[in-house]
């Protein structure tokens, strides 16, 4: 089973309101879709979103590499374009969407179902948070109002540089949302200093976690936080690849790590560090960019065969489309993730 070609073309997808970060505004989801075909007329698609602002990626520089790959991969049977993939250099999303699309194959190759490939056994419902962009404090307190009332109960609320406005607006969903489970994302927003009294700030509220509060090389900063917070500490963008989640592990920089098929290449390596974090013993946040269907797909098979790892799935770019899209293999019930087919 030899790769015959690989194809690429750009889509959208309009969100139902901005998605609002500390780093920034998203008002569609557009990604690169590309298609591998292979010598026996199987094919697959993966998906790549721009997000300059984590991963370094433009629409432009994800399609301008898969385009140099195509001739080092063209001819290739799937195992053997993966190895030469991962030796390439080129940015991680770009990867992310072509080592999907191979998994996919090697799936049809051996003639499994996903569920069979990843040897998923317990098929039973799982929860994703839903996420409360940065805003002001009564937009934000609304909007998570709205999400809770509409069967929400994992939120992920974005909070930026304003320290208090952070405090303010968690002690506010605090106070008015008890049954919430609330975790907060400060996206490298704050310094050690500005975080340390964030914490002072909020010590009476039930914080599932807070992710990610300073810069992504503030490994030291992170592990200091790390070791004085009462409320558990996610490291995202300071884990990329397997290096980067061992590091933080052996450092104790965070309690958690969020892996990303964006970040981390694809999914053959987000399995390296799922099965990693299931040897030490370390949960894990399975996330994801404003992605696509089929990487959000591809995504979920992971949280369901590592659902002893993944403690919480970020996975809600399909609810946060203005129209939910027919590729899923799965239905979002408001949070709840099952099997369109048991």
């Amino acid at each position: 089973m030899k790769i015959k070609d690989i194809t690429l073309t750009q889509e959208k997808i309009r969100l139902k309101t901005p998605f609002i970060t500390a780093l920034r505004e998203v008002h569609y989801a557009e990604f690169i879709r590309v298609k591998v075909v292979c010598d026996d007329g199987s094919f697959a698609y993966g998906e790549a979103p721009a997000t300059k602002a984590i991963t370094g990626e433009t629409l432009e520089s994800i399609s301008s590499a898969v385009e140099a790959l195509r001739s080092s991969l063209v001819d290739k049977e799937i195992e053997d374009a993966l190895e030469v993939l991962h030796k390439a250099y080129c940015g991680s999303s770009a990867k992310a969407a072509l080592d999907m699309a191979f998994v996919m194959l090697l799936a049809k190759q051996k003639k499994q179902t996903l569920c069979e490939f990843f040897a998923i056994k317990d098929k039973s419902a799982l929860q994703t948070d839903i996420t409360i962009s940065l805003n002001e404090k009564a937009k934000m307190l609304q909007d998570a109002k709205d999400a809770f009332d509409a069967g929400m109960k994992i939120l992920k609320i974005k909070l930026g540089a304003d320290i208090i406005h952070a405090i303010e607006v968690t002690k506010l969903l605090d106070k008015e949302l008890r049954e919430a489970e609330l975790l907060i994302d400060a996206n490298q927003a704050w310094s050690l200093e500005e975080t340390l009294q964030y914490l002072e700030g909020i010590q009476e509220c039930r914080i599932a976690l807070l992710e990610q509060p300073v810069k992504a090389d503030e490994l030291e900063a992170l592990k200091m936080i790390t070791q004085k917070s009462r409320v558990p500490i996610l490291a995202d963008e300071a884990v990329f690849t397997f290096e980067d989640a061992r590091k933080v592990v052996a450092m104790g920089a965070a309690d958690m790590i969020n892996i990303k098929l964006m970040k981390c290449g694809g999914v053959t390596k987000a399995m390296e560090i799922l099965e990693y974090a299931r040897k030490k013993g370390r949960t894990c946040m399975l996330g994801s960019m404003i992605e696509g269907p089929y990487s959000i797909n591809i995504t979920l098979y992971l949280a369901f065969a590592y659902r002893d790892v993944v403690k919480f799935i970020d996975l809600d770019s399909p609810l946060l489309y203005e129209k939910l899209p027919q590729e899923l293999d799965f239905i979002y019930d408001g949070a709840t993730i099952s099997f369109k087919e048991q």
